[in-house]
């Protein structure tokens, strides 16, 4: 990111670890853990849920936890959320950009939105940083008419000349219970829900929400990685129709049994052929090298 939170990493990182092991790779998980309280924050128990099996350190000291990761097995490390992390060196600079809102802010009034450094506005660093990055992954295109998304597409251009971009969507897939029933999408038409998030984008959750014929009457929003407690959603705990992201569900299990979450997956919209290049291109691991030597020594 170059903005502070809800370009919709989560589903991406998922989405790219099982790219990496279906090339053979060996991906550890390598993130900073905000909002855990010294444990397993949202995303961790999420993509524990998405990627079982995959390693994952949250961790501050990035140096100290990708370590941790080489000395789990990883080959590959996706660092989650590390554009501007400059002391670990990359083979690779991935970066999303939500369409609803590329510079972190929404517009409000009919204007443009706030184009602004922390803490007036959400950018971590200038939108020219973009042109660091081998590929910028745009996000939630869904949600943008034909004439909005080629202006951005065109800004883009202009921002960071020649880097490929791509564009996906969350694609909700299935209601997802608390204890991980799946139900049809078809059940929220005409239905009457109450929202419950703490993401960094919950206009975006809702707007999906809305797309899929349901009608919102209350929308209950916390502060992205919100550490839910009882009494935040005390009065809901016996309601049956409260709808949640599956971020927020790995947390509110326990209070709202009753809740459903919208699973989500990453779909693109337009050919990737290369982003596929790049993780084609990956240099193999020490590791893989050592082997490809041993073999060719047995065999030479």
């Amino acid at each position: 990111n170059i903005t502070a939170g809800g370009t919709g990493k989560t589903p991406f990182v998922a989405w790219l670890v099982r790219e990496l092991e279906r090339r053979g790779r060996r991906p550890g998980i390598l993130s900073r853990g905000y909002g855990g309280g010294g444990g397993a924050n949202d995303e961790a128990l999420l993509l524990a849920e998405l990627a079982p099996g995959v390693p994952h350190v949250q961790q501050a000291e990035r140096f100290a936890g990708a370590l941790e990761l080489v000395r789990r097995g990883a080959d590959v490390i996706v660092m989650d959320d590390g554009f501007q992390h400059r002391r670990l060196a990359r083979d690779l600079d991935l970066v999303l950009v939500d369409a609803t809102r590329p510079w972190g802010l929404p517009a409000s009034g009919g204007g443009e939105p706030v184009r602004a450094l922390l803490p007036r506005g959400l950018l971590r660093e200038s939108p020219r940083g973009l042109a660091r990055a081998n590929a910028l992954v745009l996000t939630r295109t869904d949600q943008l008419d034909a004439a909005r998304l080629a202006a951005l597409h065109a800004e883009l251009e202009r921002l960071a000349p020649g880097v490929p971009r791509c564009e996906s969507a969350h694609a909700p897939r299935a209601l997802l219970a608390a204890n991980g029933a799946r139900e049809p999408l078809e059940r929220l038409r005409g239905a009457r829900v109450c929202l419950v998030s703490a993401i960094g984008n919950p206009a975006a959750f809702e707007a999906s929400v809305r797309s899929l014929g349901a009608a919102v009457v209350e929308h209950r929003r916390f502060a992205d990685h919100h550490r839910y407690a009882a009494a935040d959603v005390a009065d809901l705990r016996e309601r049956a129709d409260v709808l949640c992201t599956h971020k927020d569900l790995v947390k509110l299990r326990a209070l709202l049994p009753h809740a459903r979450a919208l699973a989500v997956e990453l779909e693109f919209r337009s050919p990737i052929a290369a982003l596929e290049a790049l993780l084609d291109a990956l240099p193999p691991s020490a590791a893989a090298r050592e082997r490809a030597a041993l073999h060719e020594g047995l065999h030479g």
